[in-house]
């Protein structure tokens, strides 16, 4: 997590969580894989159910709805499902919906024996059967994709936009524009861990890096993300989410307005309009709990502010959901439409077992209290990959509180965030020793240990110890 001094108050800037892709691992043949995906679709009609159920609206297939969530069921991935499946006690929630990560060019038709975009939409009308049913996608292959961070570097450099709009997002938009899928809700999640980075990871601070510095001179970011906007926005039965970072990354004064304002330049770029976003996603592949329910923002202990705890460190925001809720609000006033509607990625969240604790810590002093009550059992927030003791959070939920269209599972549980240790490969994915448990850590997360499990794959591999480690430790319980 960052820090600067721009603000008479400390504040953090902190890059978010890991990066998932498809897992590569443990590749099904296609045989198998074509039985997995019957199966899935022959279970779907009540494991993969997002509560609570609205009426069908099917009769108007290309008719945008205010959440595309309610009344739907949400695509099961067929392998992610049988890697879940596989796990002991993963059968509890292999049924349930998670995103498909499209993180390089290859991934649209399929890349080495995996299913691609159409074999994913054609599946899903399957599992669909005549009724409503959500595919989440993520939208992930910027050029110099994720300028602060090693384990999730990208197959196109700083300069390639065009390739990003002619070979990635050209060739996304034609499928998802096919008639066959009209009667499909498609919620795209745009681009994650990007624009914030603009505002939290350049210039004077004290956590910028030249990567970063080149994304906003070159303003590619905000182009991509414009142009996939304007593209997938022009398709009646998309829905687009922007990627929204995390409390922990833009709770702070001086990141949260910042933020909402580069959201607002790239929804206008590139032919996009804010009529093109439906909304936004917040906690994207993070840790960060949805709910803290033994403490808030407006907590004080011997007449100090839990604000002045070193674990809040001035943020506004102690959870998601009040983040998502007050960031929705801004985005707003800046100009979005009032309609707009917030995801919370709640897929690694849940931070239960034995470590959770059961009430309000004790009010000696402000740290005590904060430290003894938050369920957030990291050694910092700004801690991202692989985290120890993490647990499957609320399961996927249409409409669970105001101004929130759905829980999700966007990032797939059990699929890396990236390496222990440098790994060769074929995806350009670096080693970042935030993923290395030994490491010491950086002005990101304050010189904190990285509290990331050891063995871990490249980010978007199949990771059983963490698949069980997630079992283990949900909230609610499994």
């Amino acid at each position: 997590m960052s820090r600067n001094r721009n603000t008479a108050h400390p504040s953090r800037a902190e890059r978010p969580k890991g990066l998932a892709r498809p897992a590569r691992s443990s590749r099904l043949s296609r045989t198998a894989l074509l039985a997995a995906c019957a199966l899935v679709a022959a279970t779907a009609g009540t494991a993969t159910a997002l509560e609570p159920r609205a009426t069908d609206q099917s009769a108007a297939p290309l008719a945008k709805v205010d959440n595309p969530y309610q009344g739907a069921k949400g695509y099961v991935n067929p392998e992610w499902s049988s890697k879940a499946a596989a796990e002991p006690g993963g059968s509890k929630v292999a049924q349930q919906p998670t995103g498909v990560w499209l993180d390089r060019i290859a991934a649209i038709e399929g890349a080495n024996g995996k299913m691609g975009l159409r074999d994913h939409l054609d599946t899903a009308l399957q599992q669909a059967n005549g009724g409503s049913l959500v595919v989440q996608l993520v939208i992930y292959n910027l050029p110099g994709r994720d300028c602060s961070a090693l384990a999730s570097n990208g197959e196109l450099g700083p300069t390639e936009i065009d390739r990003y709009k002619t070979e990635y997002i050209d060739p996304i938009a034609a499928i998802l524009a096919d008639p066959k899928y009209a009667n499909l809700r498609i919620v795209t999640t745009v681009e994650i861990d990007s624009l914030p980075n603009l505002v939290t990871n350049t210039g004077g601070r004290a956590t910028a890096t030249p990567e970063c510095d080149v994304m906003k001179a070159n303003g590619n970011y905000v182009k991509g993300v414009g142009y996939a906007l304007n593209k997938l926005g022009d398709i009646g039965n998309v829905y687009n989410y922007v990627d929204a970072g995390h409390h922990g990354w833009i709770g702070w004064d001086d990141n949260f307005g910042p933020s909402a304002d580069v959201f607002k330049q790239a929804a206008t770029a590139e032919g996009a309009t804010v009529n093109d976003v439906h909304g936004f996603i917040t906690n994207t592949a993070n840790y960060s709990p949805t709910k803290e329910p033994y403490f808030t923002i407006n907590d004080s202990v011997g007449g100090r502010s839990v604000r002045e705890s070193k674990w809040v460190d001035w943020n506004r925001y102690v959870d998601e959901q009040s983040f998502a809720q007050a960031f929705r609000d801004k985005l707003v006033s800046v100009g979005f439409s009032s309609s707009i509607g917030m995801l919370i990625d709640t897929s690694r969240n849940g931070w239960g077992g034995t470590a959770r604790p059961t009430g309000p810590g004790p009010q000696t002093d402000v740290d005590s209290y904060v430290n003894g009550g938050k369920t957030d059992q990291r050694i910092h927030v700004g801690n991202w990959c692989n985290q120890k003791g993490a647990g499957l959070g609320e399961r996927p939920t249409a409409a669970p509180a105001a101004g929130i269209d759905a829980y999700v599972w966007m990032k797939p549980p059990g699929e890396s965030d990236g390496s222990s240790k440098e790994i060769p490969n074929d995806e350009g994915k670096g080693f970042d020793r935030m993923c290395d448990p030994t490491y010491t850590g950086n002005p990101r997360n304050n010189n904190n240990m990285s509290g990331a499990l050891p063995d871990a794959p490249i980010s978007g591999q199949w990771f059983s110890a963490q698949f069980q480690e997630l079992l283990k430790n949900a909230y609610p319980a499994l």
